[in-house]
């Protein structure tokens, strides 16, 4: 049976669809990519449609990762067709929580920050880089691959 996991952010132009790449890259490097399927969502449905950021795309594709992912809402199915829900931050936390229909979806719902592993940061989110420099969407990418390792690393480990 596959594990379905759903990442999520505000827009889903940045943050949730390069986690989404990121860890289905590494699953499929890891042999393991028929035990997962990796979906992303955002918060809000502005974007709705569109390609990830152009910046976050190049950050992404100097690091070898391919972003085609088309920006969507999250909805409520989704509470119901995924088994792990994962917000990039404390705000999308909330807001997921709010949106859970029960609380055995609220369960559902998990920190992206609380993957990593290599990466020392004051506090265990991923910052959204859509304000700010080329340099925030490449730093953004590495915690990403440290995070989706680390969650990669724990659902294998649970099997």
């Amino acid at each position: 049976m596959q594990q379905r996991i759903l990442f999520v952010c505000l827009g889903n132009i940045c943050r949730s669809c390069t986690a989404e790449e990121i860890f289905r890259t590494l699953a499929t490097s890891a042999g393991c990519d028929n035990r997962f399927v990796a979906d992303s969502a955002g918060l809000i449905n502005y974007h709705e449609g569109e390609l990830p950021d152009s910046r976050m795309r190049q950050a992404a594709a100097r690091r070898g990762y391919q972003l085609t992912h088309r920006s969507r809402p999250v909805t409520r199915e989704d509470f119901d067709s995924f088994d792990l829900i994962v917000a990039m931050d404390g705000r999308n936390r909330e807001k997921l929580e709010h949106l859970a229909p029960t609380p055995a979806h609220r369960r559902k719902i998990v920190m992206m920050g609380s993957y990593l592993r290599h990466t020392a940061v004051a506090t265990p989110y991923i910052p959204d880089p859509y304000y700010g420099t080329t340099r925030d969407f490449e730093h953004v990418v590495a915690l990403l691959e440290d995070a989706c390792q680390g969650l990669l690393d724990d659902l294998t480990a649970e099997a």
